[in-house]
């Protein structure tokens, strides 16, 4: 993650050596050497990918046509954030890696999983969890990802009788998500006070380009509205799908992507093959941005 980044262009090396100081230990070094196993860790992921995305953001920001809009999903709204000059680099390391932290404890306290349901509408899908949740168990769409794909969130009984609900509804496949806990549901409530009181220690600016939030779909920049929604979204789904058809409606017509993979670039052609869309992770896609 990163690594070829920062042995080819120093603003990207500055970002990885930024995150080290700030955290205390060599993230760098996780990122490009692993082990993997600790790597995925939320708590180690989190601030990684990141640190990766404003290292990309770094090195082809005077490239970039006008910034009229951005996002990011889940942990990449911290990133956007970051990128829109609201919270600094080395506040957004820290936050992110306490909310990592957080998260993670919060799926000890009160297990939970994710599964990916395919093929199911929204509204179908509601109900789905709607009906699983029994007996005080949960179960909840948390990541409106495309139209058809949506991951499900909550205690494992009634995440794995969704699964079988959505089966029987007509979903095409439902597929359990290897995680440590219910993100973006009820069950991460337990983690809500620990990041109010790491975001009510970090300054937060007006971001030089509107960022839609995910819990809203819409575009937000007031930093009293960017604090309360970075908080709800821990609880909150991601309205993915919402977001990208609220840029497009806005008239954004082409879409970057940086940082690792190219997974948000292949649910935009999903939700709008009208638009473009294109991944920056390495050193040759940044050196051969914007062509």
């Amino acid at each position: 993650m990163g690594r070829d980044l920062a042995e080819r262009f120093p603003v990207a090396r500055e970002v990885f050596e930024e995150a080290d100081d700030v955290l205390g230990f060599a993230l760098s070094r996780l990122a490009w050497e692993g082990p993997e196993d600790e790597l995925t860790l939320t708590h180690n992921a989190q601030p990684a990918l990141l640190v990766h995305s404003i290292a990309v953001h770094r090195v082809i920001a005077e490239r970039l046509p006008e910034v009229t809009l951005a996002a990011g999903h889940s942990l990449g709204e911290f990133s956007a954030y970051v990128a829109a000059g609201t919270i600094s680099l080395a506040d957004g390391v820290r936050t992110v890696r306490r909310r990592g932290e957080l998260m993670l404890r919060s799926g000890q306290e009160r297990p939970g999983t994710m599964a990916a349901i395919l093929g199911l509408d929204d509204e179908k899908l509601e109900q789905v969890c709607l009906d699983a949740s029994q007996d005080g168990g949960v179960a909840v769409a948390a990541n409106f990802n495309s139209p058809g794909q949506i991951v499900i969130s909550g205690d494992v009984p009634s995440v794995q009788r969704a699964m079988e609900l959505a089966k029987s509804a007509g979903a095409k496949r439902a597929l359990p998500l290897n995680v440590s806990g219910a993100f973006h549901s009820p069950l991460m409530e337990v983690a809500v006070p620990g990041l109010q009181a790491q975001l009510d220690q970090v300054e937060l600016a007006a971001p030089k380009f509107p960022v839609i939030s995910n819990v809203t779909a819409e575009p937000v920049t007031d930093p009293v509205d960017i604090r309360r929604l970075l908080l709800a979204q821990l609880t909150s789904p991601v309205r993915w799908t919402a977001s990208m058809q609220r840029a497009v409606a806005l008239g954004v017509k082409e879409f970057i992507e940086l940082g690792s993979g190219s997974v948000l670039s292949g649910l935009l052609k999903r939700i709008d093959r009208g638009v473009s869309g294109k991944s920056i992770g390495t050193a040759a896609d940044a050196e051969a941005f914007p062509a």
